[in-house]
């Protein structure tokens, strides 16, 4: 890799006319993919990824470059080029780096790029046979098996000199059952910041397959979901994904510093029930949005976004805490070398409540009960949603009753964090991806059950 006098020049280059900060960011990563249509398997692909990416700043303005190159000299005049954008005399600025940091606050038994490809295969044909064997109504298997070792370089002239090795790990699966008028399908996608191990400490891949398939043979003989304003509750797991959605990319430095969020200037204020707390935390162990480092070499931390439903912290990498006149709180990702860093979640959920699943389901006479989430698209700018439900059912007098199929669940975060009536105490996080202004990035998304007390559903039946 780069010698810390080559990193050296190479900064030096960037603030050699009148920029105030310099940044190298170096990734090595080795990753695999494999996928499984009609029980065979359709690709597999080992890849090798290696660049570097120069930035350069002024205050908060920016420029970015990047290389796969690792000659000094190509180096010295990319970081040369991008320091042409802040005309001016030369500060003289002599970067100093510290002794290389490189703690790993999250431990791998096994490496999977030291797995043979063979292995991973298997992996894949087991999940296809399990979500087969579910039910002769299961018609089709998609199935992908994904991991990555990335190792990244990071310094800058503030002095900042770490490495991290990242490694994530994740099989997803979509099941389809049909019969003769329909298809439906069902979806799981586990994974997590471990090496192979995961297929015995984390997942068990005939479990995820048959989880896959069971919500598709549920939606293939649910009614149509009836339409209206009603309670909703949504279930642990990925039901957090409309927070992260609607909610949290609104408290991202991204969009808050640019005025571009319904939460800018709300800080100490309530926009929440006083139920909900929301964390998002970089440092929980294994976590599939977990690092030891941020993208911008901080240590990872915990940040409490809403306490007891008071705005309590942005997520703010370092270059917009310089627009926003706050401290950073290391949220700085991108998805590789091709990307400059911006502020980003990590895993982030509502935090558990005192009442039991139990209680929020008997204490609910009609309603919506969403026990799976799908896809859906949001308005960064309003927090304005529209999900897509993957497994609902119908509660009527405090039990949960009839399964549904085609609910949509529409409206604005602002409104239904003040609409939370009731919160679980049943926490569970579920894995995702998230694209943004610094590319794809994997994020859990999480919560315990809990209860709007009004959203509009849309279905394809008439209101009851």
């Amino acid at each position: 890799m780069l010698s810390k006098q080559v990193i050296t020049h190479v900064l030096e280059a960037a603030l050699s006319t009148n920029a105030d900060f310099a940044e190298v960011f170096i990734e090595d990563k080795f990753q695999t993919s494999a996928s499984l249509l009609d029980s065979k398997i359709d690709k597999v692909n080992n890849a090798k990824v290696f660049g570097i990416g120069v930035r350069v700043a002024r205050g908060y303005h920016v420029v970015y470059g990047y290389t796969n190159s690792k000659e000094e000299a190509d180096l010295v005049q990319l970081a040369t080029d991008l320091a042409q954008s802040f005309k001016g005399e030369s500060r003289g600025i002599k970067v100093e780096l510290g002794e290389l940091q490189s703690d790993q606050d999250h431990q791998v038994k096994i490496l999977p790029s030291e797995v043979p490809i063979e292995d991973k295969v298997a992996i894949l044909k087991r999940a296809d046979k399990a979500a087969r064997a579910y039910s002769d109504e299961i018609t089709q298997v998609n199935a992908r098996y994904a991991d990555y070792v990335q190792n990244v370089w990071i310094a800058n002239s503030n002095g900042t000199y770490v490495k991290d090795q990242r490694v994530r790990t994740r099989l997803a699966i979509a099941s389809i059952a049909s019969d003769d008028n329909t298809k439906q399908q069902g979806f799981n996608g586990p994974g997590g910041f471990y090496g192979f191990e995961i297929f015995e400490d984390l997942i068990d891949v005939e479990a995820a397959a048959q989880e896959a398939s069971r919500i598709a043979i549920q939606n293939l003989h649910a009614e149509e979901c009836p339409s209206g304003t009603m309670p909703v509750i949504i279930d642990n797991g990925f039901g957090g994904v409309i927070f992260h959605e609607a909610v949290g990319h609104s408290l991202e430095a991204t969009s808050v510093a640019k005025g571009a969020s319904v939460f800018t200037g709300k800080k100490g204020e309530k926009i929440a029930s006083e139920l909900v707390t929301a964390v998002d935390d970089g440092t929980i162990p294994n976590g599939w949005g977990s690092a030891t480092y941020d993208d911008e070499g901080n240590k990872q931390t915990r940040r409490v976004l809403i306490k007891d439903g008071v705005l309590n912290s942005y997520m703010i990498d370092d270059l917009n805490s310089k627009r926003m006149g706050e401290p950073s709180t290391h949220s700085g990702r991108r998805e590789s070398y091709r990307y400059a860093p911006t502020s980003r979640m990590t895993n982030t959920y509502i935090d558990n409540g005192d009442s039991t699943f139990e209680e929020i389901i008997k204490n609910t006479k009609y309603g919506l009960y969403a026990k799976k989430m799908g896809g859906g698209s949001v308005q960064p700018a309003t927090g304005d949603f529209n999900f897509a439900v993957m497994e609902g059912y119908i509660i009527r007098d405090g039990e949960i009753k009839e399964p549904v199929r085609g609910a949509t669940l529409v409206g604005s975060g602002k409104d239904a964090l003040q609409k939370i009536d009731m919160v679980g105490n049943n926490l569970l996080r579920a894995q995702g991806m998230c694209g943004s202004a610094s590319g794809s990035i994997p994020t859990d998304v999480g919560q315990p059950t809990i209860r709007v007390s009004e959203m509009t559903v849309g279905g394809r039946k008439g209101a009851n």
